[in-house]
């Protein structure tokens, strides 16, 4: 395989014919499963489907999301106090800050092997502060704070209440301050993500690779399980005839391919329901829209440089905890607070419909969506509320967080949609508010990804996980397994285990050292 670094994709009519493997979706879930599997198997022959005319535009594209490279340094939504102690269960954010782990890695590896351009393209170092105010809360932090820093993935974060200290971190935070009690907690070596980026370089590299293309302006219509031997095609008789419309030309064609993956964000629920497995019975979609506040004074921007997160708004949902963010876009630094929340019915924010919510609703997800409008009519009226609000009201939350903000320093730009997926557990409707769902169906020949927050940083763990459950065959290969091992170590052992601390922080400074984050 080449391993010169490519330019990026310019828009192509090049199909490949019965492919191996079909991916919808040009986002970071797709972009890191195709790479991953062609690195296991070069005898791959892959194509890569985009509504868009450019790859990557939806969720995961820079202005789309808070770039944030989630390893629960700061989220603390992430750490729930645990019963009448009051201390702070810290099992959630070890899980997660070892799932991005293995996205360090293969990031890192893709950088050092010319998969992925420049490392200063797609992520630098920002440090993650956790911010809150309040005598309840700073006890909070505090508690969090101990429990995380035993854990040797969190040994560099400090805990303050100085507010000097506080000061000298974030100064924007003490600007016009109040006496109200507040800390913090900094850890040195977070991260700012473009995750676009990340997506649009794999995918780049893919398709200069031998049997393997990537096309945009192409909608995927229909899934259609074969169940009949067609006339031709490597895949007679098994898997998938995928209808796929071109979007400048109108043309239809009909693929018939051995695996799907939709990795379509918000349009993968629609498509799941198109192709009828029994596991998408009982599932639904609430799509929430985000907005983000963005400075564009450059003397604010440059006094800040971090990823700060507060405290839930009383009024807001957990998955809509505010935040003061450090972006690198485009190679410029900027300044985004966010996200709040706005009413939408469509699944996505460049190619969705106004339909999509009302076409997603079946006989078997009904009673489920009902539920669920029902028990959450305070997330409903939040929303309206939030597409409501006025530029004055936005800068009161901001002022939450930075005190002395003017209104003439920021202005409103619509980001990427959330699709909150809904699905029953033990009898009972819920959203899923963390974590993404895996659905695949019985017999291994599709996937897809519904879920949320901190999707594309642990987008390498969720797609091993893609791998393990369709592709046992191609890692039960030697050669699969060794490549494996070397494009992500920390797979074959469990780094959160105290006894593996040492090999923790070998591993992990080679990923830092390779992204030139140290």
């Amino acid at each position: 395989m080449s391993s010169a670094r490519r330019a990026p994709i310019a828009a192509t009519t090049t199909h490949i014919d019965s492919p191996d493997v079909l991916l919808v979706g040009s986002g970071i879930m797709s972009a890191n499963l195709a790479a991953l599997l062609k690195c296991l198997d070069p005898t791959l022959r892959i194509q890569v489907y985009e509504a868009t005319e450019g790859l990557a535009q939806e969720a995961s594209d820079g202005w789309n999301n808070a770039g944030t490279g989630h390893a629960g340094l700061c989220e603390l939504s992430y750490t729930p106090t645990r019963g009448a102690s009051g201390e702070v269960d810290v099992a959630k954010a070890i899980s997660i800050f070892s799932d991005f782990e293995h996205s360090l890695q293969f990031w890192g590896y893709a950088a050092a092997h010319g998969m992925l351009p420049e490392p200063r393209a797609f992520i630098n170092p920002v440090p993650h502060i956790s911010f809150v105010h309040g005598s309840e809360w700073v006890d909070f932090l505090a508690s969090r704070h101990r429990g995380l820093s035993r854990h040797h993935f969190f040994s560099e974060m400090q805990f303050t209440s100085d507010r000097a200290k506080i000061a000298e971190w974030a100064p924007l935070l003490l600007d016009a301050r109040g006496d109200t009690p507040i800390a913090a907690t900094r850890t040195p070596h977070g991260t700012d993500v473009n995750f676009g980026e990340i997506a649009r370089g794999l995918l780049a590299w893919l398709a200069a690779q031998e049997g393997c293309a990537v096309t945009p302006s192409q909608r995927v219509t229909d899934l259609e399980k074969i169940t009949a031997k067609p006339d031709r095609g490597r895949h007679a008789g098994k898997g998938w005839r995928v209808t796929v419309r071109d979007l400048r030309s109108g043309t239809v064609r009909h693929v018939h391919t051995r695996f799907v993956f939709v990795g379509a964000g918000g349009g993968s629920l629609p498509l799941l329901q198109k192709a009828g497995i029994a596991e998408q019975r009982g599932l639904g979609g609430f799509p929430i829209g985000g907005q983000w506040l963005v400075c564009d004074n450059p003397d604010i921007v440059a006094r800040h440089c971090a990823k700060v997160y507060g405290q839930p708004l009383d009024t807001a949902p957990t998955m809509a905890v505010p935040h003061l963010d450090t972006r690198i876009l485009n190679g410029k630094q900027t300044l985004l607070f966010g996200p709040f929340g706005s009413w939408t019915t469509k699944f996505l924010h460049k190619s969705g419909r106004r339909s999509d919510l009302p076409r997603s609703i079946r006989p078997h997800n009904l009673a489920t969506l009902l539920k669920i409008g029902v028990s959450n009519l305070g997330l409903i009226r939040y929303l309206i509320q939030q597409s409501t609000q006025s530029m004055k009201d936005r800068l009161d939350v901001l002022r939450v967080f930075y005190p002395g903000a003017r209104l003439e320093d920021w202005r409103l730009i619509d980001a990427g949609i959330r699709v909150q997926a809904i699905k029953k557990t033990d009898g009972e409707a819920g959203i899923v508010h963390y974590g993404t769902e895996v659905i695949t169906n019985s017999d291994k020949t599709i996937s897809a990804l519904l879920g949320a927050s901190p999707g594309a940083s642990t987008s390498v763990a969720i797609v091993l996980q893609v791998l393990k459950n369709c592709f046992a065959e191609t890692l039960s290969q030697p050669s699969a397994r060794a490549r494996l091992a070397e494009m992500i170590p920390s797979t074959a052992i469990d780094l959160s285990l105290p006894e593996n601390a040492g090999e923790f922080r070998t591993l992990h400074a080679q990923a830092l050292q390779r992204l030139r984050l140290v």
